[in-house]
């Protein structure tokens, strides 16, 4: 019963939060992301107690109390407001449960839900003790259903404990800049030292889509599993910006009565990834189209390297050529503000030598963003060809057969 009614409370929250006005008719849900941009008409800002706008606020309707937009590979702040300020996160701390889960796990691991994770409260995934479930396909619910059980079962499968995990947790945030985040638990239930900012949530998410397989997880509309309690075994992602907005590819919704509605949303157009964050927020769909609309018009990408583009050479050892080609595995593009000084730049990260045999597609260095002077995003070089081991050695040995031959 408990679970039902958390279920139904959360519902009406999304509901709730789920208004809208755009020039031309009501909006209607799609089975796909927006493919051209709608005219969007802010709300009447409601009374808001405590929260002040700055006149000088170009987004004078936003209702969230804290919020940034973020350009994920530079750094860059397109728009912020009290991103500074310590808030609760609710359930975008899942964002960060996952990043840990993608670098520490093995996404084919079959992970067994003990008790812990079968009792956990709020929303849940219906997750029994005893479960068999692969990890791939359980961080997917979580992500998608806001799974607080599958967050308690992937930290006991990775950690072996919450609380190990949460350390883990609040370690990773800090060597990625998150400098006034503290985790306590893996899924965002409330605790007074449980906190983070818009600004540190904003630099958590534009990480995560440097790791494989972040963005198929959190850009996901729907799956279907056998294990899912539900008659009809699917799960449809509670982040409906993914239908509402042109390019949108994740994060993650969130919801307690102390935290208020929260909402991490990116959006990718013309390779160029924003990260935007609203904490606290009456109109939270509202303003993440908002923040992201002003994201793009303010800025234009810059690309610093496509993918597939030789970008080097590096001298390869013990291999009939002297040199190998190194490609750009993706493409890297920044935001470039008219007007602004914030300075990009690209350096490769490169050693002097490899040594044969080498792969196509190994990694062989890295090129990476600058901006500003600081070390952001980068993108892996990889091998351009297959290059086989060939010694002088060999080389000799070769010429001693020819010569033998040519002798009888």
């Amino acid at each position: 019963m408990r679970r039902v009614i958390a279920r139904k409370a959360m519902a009406a929250v999304l509901l709730g939060t789920f208004s809208f006005s755009f020039a031309g008719g009501p909006l209607l849900g799609s089975a796909v992301a927006e493919s051209a941009d709608k005219v969007y008409n802010q709300p009447t800002l409601p009374a808001i107690p405590g929260l002040v706008i700055s006149p000088s606020d170009p987004l004078q309707k936003l209702t969230a109390r804290s919020a940034v937009v973020m350009d994920s590979v530079s750094g860059q702040i397109l728009y912020e407001r009290d991103m500074n300020a310590r808030r609760f996160p609710a359930s975008t701390t899942k964002i960060m449960t996952l990043i840990l889960a993608l670098e520490k796990g093995n996404l084919d691991d079959i992970v067994t839900v003990g008790g812990n994770a079968a009792g956990a409260e709020g929303s849940t995934l219906w997750l029994e003790k005893g479960d068999k479930i692969p990890l791939r396909e359980l961080l997917t619910g979580m992500m998608m259903h806001s799974g607080n059980d599958a967050t308690i079962a992937v930290a006991e499968h990775i950690a072996g404990s919450v609380p190990v995990f949460a350390r883990m947790m609040t370690e990773k945030a800090q060597a990625l800049g998150a400098k006034d985040t503290n985790f306590v638990n893996p899924n965002g239930l409330p605790d007074d030292n449980h906190y983070t900012t818009a600004h540190d949530l904003a630099v958590i998410a534009s990480y995560g889509y440097s790791l494989p397989e972040f963005e198929s997880i959190v850009g996901r509309q729907e799956a279907s599993y056998d294990w899912v309690k539900d008659p009809a075994k699917k799960f449809r992602n509670e982040n409906q910006m993914l239908w509402l907005y042109r390019g949108s590819n994740g994060v993650k919704t969130g919801y307690t009565e102390k935290a208020g509605r929260c909402l991490v949303s990116a959006a990718k157009r013309d390779g160029m990834q924003l990260v935007a964050v609203v904490l606290d927020s009456i109109y939270m769909w509202n303003d993440s189209i908002a923040l992201l609309d002003y994201g793009f018009a303010q800025a234009t990408p810059e690309t610093l390297v496509k993918a597939g583009e030789v970008v080097t050479k590096v001298d390869i050892a013990d291999a009939r050529q002297g040199q190998l080609e190194l490609k750009a595995a993706d493409s890297l593009v920044a935001a470039h503000q008219d007007g602004h000084t914030a300075k990009l730049e690209k350096k490769l990260e490169i050693p002097k030598e490899v040594v044969a045999p080498v792969k196509q597609g190994d990694v062989v260095g890295k090129v990476v963003c600058y901006c500003d002077g600081e070390r952001k995003a980068s993108v892996d070089l990889v091998a351009a060809e297959d290059v086989e081991r060939h010694t002088i050695w060999m080389t000799l040995h070769e010429w001693f057969q020819k010569l033998m031959k040519g002798i009888f």
